[in-house]
């Protein structure tokens, strides 16, 4: 893997353009391993809420398309809006529409629909309440909610691995650069419930760290890419970092990845006046 440039950290400190450029050689595959770690567990989850025929989904931050793809071939949905701050990695097609568009934007409305789906973009966006609030108004009556966001599994107990450090220093850098917060992500069940949204769920998903494993070649793609942003809190150097993409690709790996926790609620049908 060719390391990321050591000036990404000083540039505009969001995602997509501190790290994670879109533009970066790769960048449309390391989203796409995530892909492959996450999106059975998705669907399976989309299918069990009910997603289906006739349905109208919106997909926030749609990244390369894989969900929205799918629930147009396998869940049968009638169609599926696809909105990304950088759409490049996506394609419309019949049913498929594509829209540039910043969720944080205080104009963002681009209708209502009976599923609102975000993953792994509300991790790095400030001022989380109010987006909830706000995607939670673009779901229609009877509708649901989906958002689903990385937890991070180490602690203090953690055992002390080539693997523990670098994620540690890998969350501190994300939310130095780009500002990157995980730590509210399990209050996803309490703040859907406050935006008015009944019944609400929530459950976590931990795909295994194995050699060669999409999840495994996501996380070395992702350290790469955020480099520098890992260097500059302190708490690794060059050689750790290398040290633990080696053991992401070792029989010595024993850890766990972070996991992705998936909440849920639906807004209730209107009722007559």
């Amino acid at each position: 893997m060719t390391p990321a440039p050591h000036d990404d950290a000083r540039s505009d400190g969001r995602y997509g353009r501190a790290v994670f450029r879109p533009d970066q050689e790769g960048e449309g595959a390391r989203i796409d391993f995530g892909a492959l770690a996450y999106d059975d567990i998705t669907m399976a989850r989309l299918r069990a809420l009910g997603v289906g025929p006739g349905w109208h989904c919106l997909d926030v931050g749609a990244g390369t398309g894989t969900v929205a793809r799918r629930l147009l071939d396998e869940a049968g949905v009638a169609n599926v809006l696809a909105v990304d701050r950088d759409p490049r990695f996506l394609t419309r097609r019949p049913g498929l529409d594509v829209l540039e568009a910043d969720v944080t934007a205080p104009d963002f409305d681009p209708g209502r629909f009976r599923l609102v789906h975000a993953r792994f973009v509300l991790m790095h966006l400030p001022e989380h309440d109010r987006v909830i609030t706000a995607l939670t108004e673009l779901v229609a009556p009877g509708g649901v909610l989906v958002l689903s966001d990385a937890v991070d599994l180490t602690s203090d107990r953690t055992p002390g691995t080539p693997y523990t450090a670098v994620m540690r220093a890998m969350w501190q850098g994300l939310r130095d650069t780009i500002g990157t917060d995980v730590s509210w992500v399990p209050s996803y069940p309490h703040l859907l419930r406050g935006a008015g949204l009944v019944p609400v769920a929530a459950e976590i998903h931990v795909p295994p760290l194995l050699t060669g494993s999409p999840i495994s070649r996501f996380w070395a793609d992702t350290w790469e890419r955020s480099r520098a942003a890992m260097l500059a809190t302190g708490l690794v150097d060059e050689a750790g970092i290398d040290k633990a993409i080696g053991y992401l690709d070792s029989d010595e790996c024993a850890a766990l990845s972070g996991g992705m926790l998936t909440a849920w609620g639906r807004k209730p049908e209107s009722r007559p006046a």
